[in-house]
């Protein structure tokens, strides 16, 4: 084997493998229901300079914010996403699952069992809404275009509901602990759920320590998610998802960047907004776009400085983020330490702070 094909080789195996993103966890610790009051969880803080782990409260995060930090949140609004129909030629009850909106009638969903749900089928869901499939995806996606009584919003509201993760198996008795405080914007078939644990008073108290807070933007769907299936995760391709920044969040971002201020990062979606919309020399601009940006080790930041996040699903692209963040080796070493900890995890369990 000559020099060239050594240098190929080594490459390849220096790659990393989704199986490098693996971390054992107890079944018992996946949280089913969210903590209550939502500041009332645990944290985890890790300091990636110096390596060292504190485990507090999450209204204690007011130790860690000043007047130097500007706290940027994704005030998407998570949609009664998860609805279900029945075939009028077979019978069959479907469950679809809407991710993105393509214009005003027409979805991108996810179909169980999607050989039940063919191009031409038509489904009803209730008296007010019906729907035909239009178009046939990869791995049970369809473009279905809905017919209904009234506006979409208020017949999906009566058939809908919340699309709660599969790992969560107790229901949800108040569907507004599966959103943020601060949601405005509807369009997620997810909650960016690092915002979950911020309550009114204590974004009051933040704002009152001298801590900015500026709002994004990011509709999440199945690019957050979905697993990643290719070993080799190059070979992962994300789905598009919806992202706006305003002017008035860009002018406060570049302010803020131009001062010094660290800017801290709450959940991964405000993480992909930011790295999508940055610019070349540092600055914002008020735009929107969808983005497939896809985060893992070795990704140099652009727009972050430190992330408010929970505890990620072993091999998940929300994993190699935080990974490429904090490096692989320290982030599986912190979350070793919350498994030792018996911390909660997932989407209502506990959160860290990575400075």
């Amino acid at each position: 084997m000559n020099t060239s094909d050594l240098l190929r080789r080594k490459k390849s195996e220096d790659k990393l493998k989704t199986s490098d993103f693996y971390y054992e966890l107890p079944q018992e610790l996946i949280a089913q229901h969210p903590a209550e009051p939502r500041d009332s969880s645990r944290l985890l803080v890790y300091d990636r300079k110096t390596g060292k782990i504190e485990h507090r409260i999450f209204r204690d995060i007011t130790d860690y914010l000043s007047s130097d930090d500007v706290l940027v949140m994704n005030n998407t609004k998570v949609i009664p996403a998860r609805i279900y129909g029945t075939g009028r030629k077979t019978g069959c009850r479907v469950e679809f699952l809407l991710h993105k909106r393509l214009d005003l009638n027409e979805w991108k969903v996810l179909c169980k069992p999607a050989r039940k749900a063919r191009t031409g089928d038509i489904f009803d869901f209730g008296e007010h809404m019906t729907c035909e499939v239009i178009d046939a995806g990869e791995m049970g996606e369809r473009t279905v275009r809905f017919d209904y009584v009234g506006s979409f919003e208020s017949t999906l509201d009566k058939v809908g509901q919340m699309p709660l993760p599969p790992y969560i198996h107790e229901k949800l008795k108040d569907g507004s602990r599966y959103q943020t405080v601060y949601a405005k914007e509807s369009g997620s078939c997810a909650a960016p759920t690092a915002g979950l644990h911020f309550t009114p008073e204590l974004l009051e108290k933040i704002r009152a320590g001298g801590t900015e807070t500026i709002e994004v933007l990011l509709h999440v769907g199945l690019g957050t998610f979905r697993p990643v299936q290719s070993e080799n995760i190059e070979d992962h391709k994300m789905h598009s998802e919806h992202w706006e920044i305003t002017e008035d969040a860009a002018k406060c971002l570049n302010v803020a960047k131009k001062a010094g201020k660290r800017i801290i990062c709450v959940g991964t979606t405000s993480v992909r907004v930011l790295e999508s919309a940055v610019q070349d020399d540092g600055t914002f601009a008020p735009s929107h776009g969808e983005t497939e940006i896809f985060i893992y080790p070795p990704y140099k930041f652009k727009a972050v400085d430190a992330l408010i996040t929970n505890f990620h699903l072993p091999e998940s692209t929300l994993l190699m983020l935080v990974s490429a963040f904090c490096g692989r080796e320290q982030t599986l070493a912190v979350y070793r330490e919350a498994v030792e900890k018996r911390y909660r995890f997932f989407s209502f369990g506990d959160a860290c702070l990575f400075l």
